[in-house]
Parts: structure tokens; C-alpha cells; sequence
């Protein structure tokens, strides 16, 4: 099979194309630009393009497929070139059903918890001698890339985005999928640019539940009111489960979960971890691992990448990186911080920096997320706010939207690495948030402090 990537950088775009590349599939990618990670991933197994841009005489009649990345634009020349050329054109999504439709799909889905109920998953699985494919956003302790697939493998664990599948495909990505197994952990409105009503974004899942298989199972939060709606609603043949947070206490730093008598201490914290935990082990016991192999395989997992995860401890001050972004993401991982650490000063930044993020009509939706912080900060770029053509935003009215007069909010990012860097040394807990890099800043600088 010869297949070609148009945009081979994305972040699942380059771990797909070097999971084919491992089951002997021969690959060719293009893209205009290339970062790290993606770049020296590319480069170890051979597949790092020879130059940057677009290439359409690289295509011709050869090309099993085209797979075509949210990055590429519609007038993409080598888009052109396979149209005109009449080759077969999936989104990373379809292709990914392609590989797998011949196995049990299992689907992890929501607008919060989604990379990490997947990872739950697929860390327990693997420590109980579980083969399985997977696609899942975020790098993960132990697991080399973020897609993988192999022929004698009967499991898919697939993290279920609700985001555009292509610039061709407007589509959900977990539409594609057609889930043997689906969860949805809670719904929150995100998107704000694909979706600009609530009742929109809310139908996505409605439709999700509609593209199962006609037999599957759907495992839901009951504690989220839209979850449970959806779940009313789903086709007549869908078997559902109900799930809630397992019970749990903290204790001097560390997070305990009681289950039939036994007590598991964990890594991870927060009631939300706690509802995705209780969620993850429901789809472990469909795929045959029982509660108590459940929580002992979790006593050894670290989470994803950049989800709670620990950048610095020096004895006075623990510096904290997270994913959170969303308004419900932002609140949950405040809260569960606090929880975690009540005894000690909670620093809390956020970083605005999405569309919907950065949407004066959007942001109210932020009132109350940072209120459980001792001190909270927000940061934000105003060069992307011009970038992304939207109406400039001013620290009155950021601090109005999230109801919070004491809000210290940074849009230089020297002036925000001067701030953060008296937080660090002074002892208490540090929390970064963003689903960016706040305009490069390098988060080595609290390693090792």
C-alpha cells in the first residue's frame, strides 16, 4: 500500500503515518512547516519530508490513498492534484475506521476528560497483557506513539473528538468511528467557531449515539445533565451505563479511592479524575479486566502528558502544568487542586488562546472557573487575537467576563515570566493552564527549581 499525508505534521497525523509505516505500508507526507515533536519523530523512521511546501508531482495513479490533515487548506495544490487525479481521499478519522472495521471500536468521547479516560484505559489494558490498537491526543508514559495498529489486534480504543475531521469533512471526527462501545464523560459548550450555539454543539453527540452500532453500549456520566439527556435519547437497541465518581478521600497529599473494602492510593487527583476513573473502568470490565485489576494497574499510572503534570517540586513550591482550557476544564482542575492541597497557597494562570477563548461573546462562560485559587493570573497574545481577526480584548472587560475584580491578567509574556517566576520560589502550588505554550515560553525554566 502506498499512502500519502498532506500535512504529515499534525500531531495524530505524523503518529499515523509511522503506524503504517511499521506495518510495512509505504509512506510519503508533504507539509509547509514542521514542529517539534512531530519533526524528529518523522526524521527517526525516514518520513520527514525532503522540503517543505506542497508537491503535487509527488502524487500519481500509484497512491492507495490520500490522507488529508485539518492543517491543508481546500486549495491545497496537492488536494488539487488527487482530485483531479481521482485517488482516494479520507480524513485521519475515516482512515482510522478503515483500518479497524473489522474490530470492537470503543469511542471516548465528551467536551472534558476524554485524553485521559483513554489513557486510563489503555495503560490498564497493556499492564494486563491486552493487545489493542488505539489513537489517543496527548503522549503517553510507556506507549512510543499516540496511534498505533496492528493486523492480529481484535480492540480499537479511540479518543472520540468532536472537532472538524478535515477541511473537506466538517463531520465530528468520532462520527467516523462507528463506536462498538462509546463513552461520554460530560458536555460543556466548546467550539465556539465550528458550533456558535449551544443547541448545535449539543447535537454532535445526539449523533454520535445514532452512528453506533445497532447493538453497542453506551457508557455515560449520570452526574452531567446533557449526558443523561443524550443517553434518554439514544437509539432503542444501545445498551446504556450509568457511571459516577468513584469514592475517594485525600489525605496528607495523596488521593485514596475505597472500593469492596480495599484501599488504592493514586497519582492522579480531582473529583473529575475520580467520574473519568469510574468511567474507564466500566469500558475495562467490557473488555474483560475486572475493578480489582482495574485499580491495581492504575496505582502506577502518571496521567497524559500535561495533564497534572509536574514540572518542578523543590521541597517549598510545586509547579504544576495542565491542558485545561475550556471553562469546564478550568474549574475542574482549580477545584481539584484545592482539594488536593488545602493547606497551601494556590497560584492559578490561565491561558487564553482559541477561538472560542478569546471570544468576547464567548468568555462569560469562564464566570466562577478561577475563584478557588488563592491568586489567580490570565494570560493572553493580543498578536493572535489579530492574527485570528477578532475584536481586540482589554483587561476590563477579561475581568468583567470572569466576574473576578482581583484577576491580574498579563499580555506581554516577559512581563507574565517575571511574575511567574517569583510565584516559584516562594512555596505553595503553581498552576499553568493551556492547551498552548503561552507564546513559547519554555516550561524547563521550573524543572530541576
Amino acid at each position: 500500500m502506498r499512502i500519502h499525508f498532506i500535512a504529515i505534521g499534525g500531531a495524530v497525523m505524523h503518529n499515523l503515518a509511522i503506524a503504517l509505516h511499521k506495518k510495512g505500508y509505504q509512506v510519503t507526507g508533504s507539509d509547509d512547516e514542521i514542529f517539534e515533536p512531530s519533526k524528529s519523530r518523522l526524521d527517526k523512521y525516514g518520513l520527514l519530508p525532503p522540503e517543505w511546501g506542497w508537491h503535487p508531482e509527488k502524487l500519481d495513479k500509484s497512491v492507495d490513498a490520500v490522507i488529508l490533515g485539518m492543517h491543508a487548506r481546500e486549495d491545497n495544490p496537492e488536494l488539487k492534484q488527487a482530485r483531479k487525479l481521482g485517488l482516494k481521499i479520507y480524513s485521519f478519522p475515516e482512515y482510522l475506521y478503515e483500518q479497524t472495521k473489522k474490530k470492537k471500536r470503543v469511542v471516548i468521547a465528551g467536551s472534558h476528560g476524554k485524553t485521559t479516560i483513554t489513557s486510563m484505559i489503555m495503560h490498564v489494558l497493556r499492564d494486563n497483557g491486552v493487545s489493542f490498537d488505539y489513537m489517543v491526543g496527548s503522549q503517553l508514559e510507556g506507549f512510543d506513539t499516540m496511534v498505533n495498529l496492528e493486523e492480529t489486534n481484535r480492540i480499537a480504543v479511540f479518543e472520540g473528538d468532536e472537532y472538524l475531521s478535515s477541511p473537506l469533512d466538517k463531520r465530528p471526527k468520532f462520527m467516523h468511528y462507528k463506536a462498538d462501545i462509546a463513552l461520554i464523560s460530560g458536555i460543556a459548550w466548546d467550539h465556539m467557531n465550528v458550533f456558535p450555539e449551544y443547541k448545535t454543539y449539543l447535537e454532535q453527540f445526539t449523533l454520535l449515539t445514532r452512528n453506533m452500532d445497532k447493538d453497542g453500549t453506551l457508557v455515560y456520566n449520570e452526574a452531567d445533565e446533557e449526558t443523561r439527556k443524550i443517553a434518554n435519547a439514544a437509539p432503542g437497541g444501545i445498551h446504556r451505563i450509568p457511571y459516577q465518581a468513584v469514592n475517594y478521600r485525600v489525605s496528607n497529599d495523596r488521593l485514596i479511592v475505597y472500593d469492596d473494602g480495599e484501599k488504592t492510593t493514586l497519582n492522579i487527583f480531582g473529583k473529575h479524575n475520580m467520574e473519568n476513573l469510574a468511567g474507564a473502568m466500566k469500558i475495562g470490565g467490557l473488555l474483560g479486566v475486572n475493578k480489582q485489576d482495574f485499580l491495581s494497574s492504575m496505582k502506577t499510572f502518571k496521567g497524559a502528558k500535561k495533564r497534572q503534570e509536574l514540572l518542578s517540586d523543590n521541597g517549598k513550591t510545586k509547579v504544576y502544568l495542565d491542558f485545561a482550557h475550556a471553562p469546564s476544564k478550568v474549574k475542574a482542575t482549580v477545584e481539584a487542586f484545592k482539594e488536593m492541597f488545602p493547606d497551601k497557597k494556590l497560584t492559578a494562570c490561565l491561558e487564553i488562546h482559541t477561538y472560542s477563548s478569546l471570544n468576547k461573546n464567548f468568555l462569560p462562560q469562564y464566570k466562577g472557573s478561577l475563584d478557588k485559587a488563592d491568586e489567580a493570573a490570565l494570560f493572553y497574545n493580543p498578536e493572535v487575537v489579530a492574527h485570528k481577526k477578532m475584536e481586540a480584548l482589554s483587561a476590563e472587560v477579561i475581568r468583567e467576563c470572569f466576574a473576578l475584580p482581583r484577576l491580574k491578567v498579563f499580555d506581554n509574556r516577559e512581563e507574565l515570566e517575571e511574575y511567574l517566576g517569583g510565584k516559584s520560589s516562594v512555596g505553595g502550588v503553581l498552576l499553568l493552564m493551556s492547551s498552548g505554550n503561552f507564546s513559547g515560553m519554555d516550561f524547563e525554566r521550573f524543572k530541576g527549581r
